[in-house]
């Protein structure tokens, strides 16, 4: 079945919340289905020819994806350094929603005080656990829906997120469940998508619905952002609609804007776009991507908000 063909149709516009606790529940089993049948490997187009949660599959899984966070966010000393105080986190108690395959849990377990991972699949737990036994990485790995943690008010210090809550069926409510198990003064980094001008008007509009006849099959500019992109649905947000949803739970203590330099091809995905993409200087990437906010990550550090 065409991965389009798993998009939830009623999801109507790039934030839409579901409106009753039924389109919650089916909202939810259907992103629930689509992770666990298409699960974050990196190994879409190059399978890993190496033994499952073998130390070098997750080595191999860990190197793909950091060259390509590389050359949108250099590190000083420790990937995502920009983004989290690592040196902070050994007096802090974490969480980190949407394991994966552990690529960040192992990163930020291996230099937290302790460190608590959950995903809403079998599979991302699975190898997460897999991966921490492999490396001898303490931390506890749960699959847990985190619309509803079993987690006590005030659990944790430091909660991280990198691309996950937009696809929940309500990421509002992940971000009160966030809030509530976050101590007082807590904080918590997302990274959720990013819509602006260039992803959703030039590249989607004009270049896949206009000019590569994507209107044809749908009339709507947000199907056509939904097909290009992963997940049952996947909200993208701009800067001042997400500034708007976590402003009664959160200050916001910064934001930032992130992408890759293939976001900024109107191309199909493919060799001739991943080499034209490599002609791009990585430092002229950052501009546009970064600077210039064309890029599709915004990530934000949201310290809890007293009561």
């Amino acid at each position: 079945m065409p991965l389009f063909a798993q998009k939830i149709e009623e999801f109507d516009s790039p934030i839409a919340l579901p409106e009753t606790a039924e389109e919650n529940e089916r909202w939810q089993k259907a992103n629930r289905g689509w992770w666990e049948s298409q699960p974050m490997r990196y190994d879409w187009n190059d399978q890993l020819d190496v033994p499952e949660y073998s130390p070098a599959y997750f080595r191999e899984i860990d190197r793909r994806f950091f060259d390509a966070v590389r050359a949108m966010m250099p590190w000083r000393r420790i990937p995502f350094d920009d983004v989290i105080d690592f040196y902070d986190l050994r007096t802090k108690e974490v969480l980190e929603i949407g394991v994966g395959c552990g690529t960040h849990a192992q990163l930020i377990a291996s230099h937290s005080r302790s460190f608590t991972g959950i995903d809403i699949t079998e599979f991302a737990t699975s190898c997460t656990r897999e991966r921490m036994a492999c490396f001898g990485i303490p931390a506890t790995i749960m699959q847990m829906d985190a619309e509803n943690l079993s987690f006590p008010d005030d659990t944790f210090d430091f909660i991280w997120s990198w691309g996950v809550i937009h696809h929940s069926a309500n990421t509002r409510r992940i971000l009160e469940e966030i809030h509530r198990v976050l101590r007082p003064g807590g904080r918590a980094v997302t990274m959720v998508y990013h819509r602006n001008f260039w992803n959703y008007y030039v590249i989607s509009g004009l270049f896949r619905g206009v000019l590569a006849g994507g209107f044809r099959h749908t009339r709507s500019l947000n199907a056509l952002l939904q097909r290009q992109t992963d997940g049952a649905l996947a909200r993208h947000y701009t800067e001042e609609e997400w500034y708007q949803l976590v402003a009664d739970l959160f200050t916001v203590d910064w934001s930032r804007i992130y992408g890759m330099k293939v976001e900024l091809l109107p191309l199909p995905a493919g060799k001739i776009k991943a080499a034209v993409a490599e002609v791009i200087p990585d430092s002229l990437g950052r501009v546009l991507t970064n600077d210039a906010k064309l890029g599709t990550f915004l990530v934000t550090s949201l310290t809890k908000r007293r009561a």
